[in-house]
C-alpha cells in the first residue's frame, strides 16, 4: 500500500468517503512473519502537513473531560477485555513478547489514567495521538516523515540484539515485538517509537499509524477522529488516509 509523498503525487488515485488515497513512492509493507502470526492485522496510516505547537489549552480541555468520563466507564481490570487492547496483547504473545512486561502504549496510557495519573503533556501532535489511543485502545505510532530513510516501511518482528532506542527509554529490547523498519532500522513498535524519527515542535510532515491487531473494524472511525483533531488543533492539510494489510 502506498503513502503520499506530497512531492511525487501520481495520477492514479481513488476517492474513499471524503478522503483521497494517492499512490506515490513511499510504501508500507506487512512482512510474511507478521501475516502468519497475526493474520487479522490491518493498519491505517494518516499522512498530513501539520503545524505543531508545544501546548494547546483547548485540546487539553478535551483530554481532561474525556479522562473523567473514561474513569467512570473502565477499570484497570476491565480494559483487558477491550477488543483492541486484548488483540494487541495476543499479538505480542504470538510474536514472542510478554505484554505485561513490555506493555503496548495503548494499554499503558489507559492504565495510567485509570490509576489517577495524568497523561504526559508533550506537544500538540503527541497529545492528540494519545487521546485517540485511549479513546479506542489502539497503540498508535507518530512519526516525523522527514526523518525516514528510504522509501519503504516494513512491519516485521524484532530480532535478538537488534538496536533500538525507545523514546525516553534508552535501549529497548525489541526481540519478539512487532516493529516498523525503514532502510536504516526500527522506527516504531506498539510499546515505544524510536528517538530517531520522533515528533517534535518543528515537525511539519506527519505520518501516524493506527495498528489494528483486532482487524479492520473500528479503524476507519479512529482514523476519522484523528483527522478531526489534526485539522482542529494542528491545522492539518493535504490529509490522506492509507489502509494497508
Amino acid at each position: 500500500m502506498y503513502i503520499c509523498d506530497y512531492c511525487k503525487v501520481k495520477t492514479n488515485f481513488l476517492q474513499f468517503k471524503k478522503y483521497i488515497y494517492i499512490r506515490s513512492e513511499m510504501k508500507i509493507l506487512v512482512s510474511k512473519e507478521i501475516k502468519e502470526a497475526c493474520p487479522q492485522f490491518a493498519g491505517m496510516a494518516i499522512a498530513a502537513t501539520v503545524k505543531n505547537t508545544p501546548y494547546c489549552e483547548a485540546l487539553w480541555q478535551k483530554i481532561d473531560e474525556f479522562t473523567l468520563r473514561y474513569r467512570e466507564m473502565y477499570t484497570t481490570d476491565s480494559i483487558k477485555d477491550m477488543v483492541t487492547i486484548k488483540a494487541t496483547r495476543d499479538a505480542y504473545k504470538k510474536c514472542g513478547k510478554d505484554p505485561s512486561r513490555y506493555r503496548p502504549s495503548g494499554e499503558a496510557l489507559c492504565r495510567r489514567i485509570l490509576r489517577g495519573i495524568p497523561l504526559y503533556q508533550i506537544d500538540t501532535l503527541v497529545d492528540l495521538i494519545n487521546l485517540v489511543s485511549i479513546r479506542y485502545g489502539y497503540s498508535i505510532g507518530g512519526f516525523d516523515a522527514d526523518k525516514f530513510e528510504g522509501d519503504t516501511l516494513t512491519l516485521g518482528i524484532g530480532k535478538a540484539g537488534e538496536p533500538y532506542e525507545g523514546i525516553g527509554r534508552g535501549e529497548l529490547n525489541i526481540e519478539g515485538m512487532p516493529v516498523y523498519r525503514d532502510a536504516v532500522g526500527g522506527v516504531g513498535t506498539p510499546t515505544s517509537d524510536n528517538e530517531r524519527t520522533k515528533l517534535s515542535v518543528e515537525t511539519t510532515r506527519l505520518l501516524t499509524i493506527i495498528n489494528g491487531y483486532s482487524g479492520k473494524e473500528g479503524l476507519q472511525e479512529a482514523a476519522e477522529y484523528m483527522v478531526e483533531l489534526l485539522k482542529e488543533y494542528a491545522l492539518a492539510t493535504d490529509v490522506q488516509l492509507i489502509p494497508f494489510e
